[in-house]
């Protein structure tokens, strides 16, 4: 008998492979069968793992929720190629795409005025007693999308990357950021470096269409606000 051949998913063209396609396409373009295939990593000797993955599904309806209800023992009895390291990662997979249905939204903090930054960042800044440079990531909405730490320093100040800050920004397909740091010193009046640095981000932001909403420093219970004081204009 003529012992059957499968074509390796390396032999195909890289567009048609199920990693390769995510990358250049993105996760929409694939089909249920090939994200299957990309869980379950490589087939058996006669079939990829695409062809693998299509039995499993046809053997579900081409369901989803079907599939869920799937044991790890069954995936392991039925396919040949299916262990249970494989089994268990599909099972885990479906379980966490159910429990992301019944999971409620994040709830984004959103940035209405200086007052807010405040409320945001002096739990994290007002007790430190050197300087961070923090910065928020916002969407359209003002909602925070992501804050993270720029940059941490001495007593009286900190080194500011502007091309990391924007980077990041970039990559977060951000609307807008707001910058903030602490002075552990508790003046909460901006040094000529503060002014400089905001100047630098600004215009920075201005080439790639990422505003500067404010620079808030933290010094204390209290702070200053580069937008209500009107130095975003500078």
């Amino acid at each position: 008998m003529e012992e059957y051949q499968k074509v390796s998913i390396r032999h195909w063209a890289v567009q048609d492979r199920p990693r390769e396609k995510l990358l250049q396409k993105g996760i929409a373009s694939l089909s249920d069968a090939e994200l299957l295939a990309i869980l379950i990593g490589s087939g058996s000797q006669k079939e990829s793992a695409v062809d693998l993955a299509r039995k499993i599904l046809l053997d579900a309806r081409n369901n989803l929720n079907e599939l869920g209800k799937t044991t790890i023992d069954s995936l392991c009895r039925k396919y040949h190629g299916i262990g249970q390291a494989k089994a268990i990662t599909i099972v885990a997979a479906l379980e966490l795409g159910r429990r992301r249905q019944i999971s409620a939204p994040l709830q984004r903090p959103q940035i209405k005025q200086s007052q807010d930054v405040f409320s945001l960042m002096h739990p994290v800044l007002a007790d430190l007693p050197h300087e961070e440079f923090w910065v928020l990531i916002l969407n359209q909405a003002n909602k925070v999308i992501q804050q993270f730490n720029a940059s941490k320093g001495g007593i009286s100040g900190t080194v500011i990357d502007v091309r990391l800050i924007m980077e990041k920004a970039l990559y977060q397909h951000a609307s807008s950021l707001i910058l903030c740091h602490n002075h552990p010193s508790g003046n909460r009046q901006p040094s000529k470096a503060d002014i400089s640095i905001t100047q630098k981000l600004s215009h920075a932001g201005k080439i790639l269409d990422i505003n500067v909403l404010d620079h808030v420093i933290i010094a204390e219970n209290h702070y200053f606000s580069f937008a209500d004081e009107g130095l975003l204009q500078i």
